[in-house]
């Protein structure tokens, strides 16, 4: 099988923008200089890879075509840094080498908290990669790993993901709090009191209620969605509900008396790295940064 460099950036380029059109604009060619290369992708793998939706999404043919055309992009850029080159992604003229752009899918707790601090060096002034952050829950990180979207993942799998390496990164520690108000009102049924959680992926707050709910007694509280990091933690404060909360987003707001703890127990969730297996600067560099901040910012294993 023997695929043209051009048509794989193609298929990235329209997986990534949602249209033909847009992923027209950010190769600077032509919707039909796209369409052609992406019949010619098909073409050549004898299969369909796209689905011509609103926005557009691959087969799962082009999940597997969509991961070597990101592989291959990467290590393009690599070498392009390398040798000082442009990467000739398709704009028109020549220029200086541009940093790799690299997809990458992280929970919304660890980009409110600590990855960008931790990263923030290779994307400052002198950036040595571009970042392209997608925000997903920790449990479904994991499959964006696997359709080809992102070269590297925070995820709460601890099984590689095939064609991946694995390693833990610490654990996010949880609190459950409320305000003094919420607690003090539905003290002795906390199954009925109001729950904030961050959005329909969100399982953490009935984990929680079910490993404390008696027997065969199933919880169905009121729950406000608030998917937002910084405004969920807000609504907590404001007495929405209850919630656990990141650590490091509480505890301020306990020290002050503002929150106040429902259990003493911490929850504690085992966050990972995982990343394509290839030989790439960008990414081992992402790579340490994270597994360098993660050592204080998160929960670690104590010492054998």
């Amino acid at each position: 099988m023997d695929l043209d460099l051009g048509q794989l950036r193609a298929l990235a380029a329209v997986v990534d923008a949602g249209t033909l059109e847009a992923g027209a604009r950010q190769l600077h060619v032509t919707t039909s200089a796209v369409s052609q290369r992406l019949r010619a992708l098909e073409q050549a793998t004898g299969r369909v890879l796209l689905v011509r939706s609103r926005p557009v999404r691959p087969t799962s043919s082009g999940e597997e075509v969509l991961r070597l055309a990101r592989q291959v992009s990467l290590l393009v850029a690599d070498a392009a840094a390398a040798l000082g080159q442009d990467t000739g992604d398709g704009a028109a003229g020549a220029g200086p080498a541009r940093p790799p752009v690299l997809p990458l899918a992280v929970n919304a707790d660890s980009l409110a908290t600590w990855v960008l601090p931790a990263l923030a060096h290779l994307a400052g002034p002198e950036a040595e990669v571009c970042l392209d952050l997608r925000r997903e829950d920790q449990a479904h990180t994991a499959r964006l790993l696997r359709d080809g979207t992102v070269v590297g993942a925070i995820t709460a799998d601890a099984v590689a993901v095939p064609g991946c390496s694995v390693r833990p990164l610490g654990a996010m520690r949880y609190l459950a709090v409320a305000t003094p108000e919420v607690a003090g009102r539905w003290s002795d049924d906390r199954g009925s009191a109001p729950v904030v959680v961050f959005d329909r992926d969100d399982d953490l707050q009935d984990a929680w209620l079910a490993a404390r709910a008696a027997a065969g007694e199933r919880l169905d509280p009121p729950r406000h969605h608030v998917p937002a990091s910084v405004d969920f933690s807000e609504a907590v404060r404001l007495g929405w509900g209850w919630a656990l909360l990141p650590q490091a987003h509480a505890a301020a707001d306990l020290e002050a008396g503002r929150l106040v703890l429902l259990d003493e127990a911490p929850v504690d969730v085992p966050l990972f790295w995982q990343q394509w297996k290839l030989r790439s600067p960008a990414l081992d560099a992402v790579a340490a940064a994270l597994a360098s901040a993660a050592r204080t910012a998160l929960v670690q294993p104590p010492s054998p």
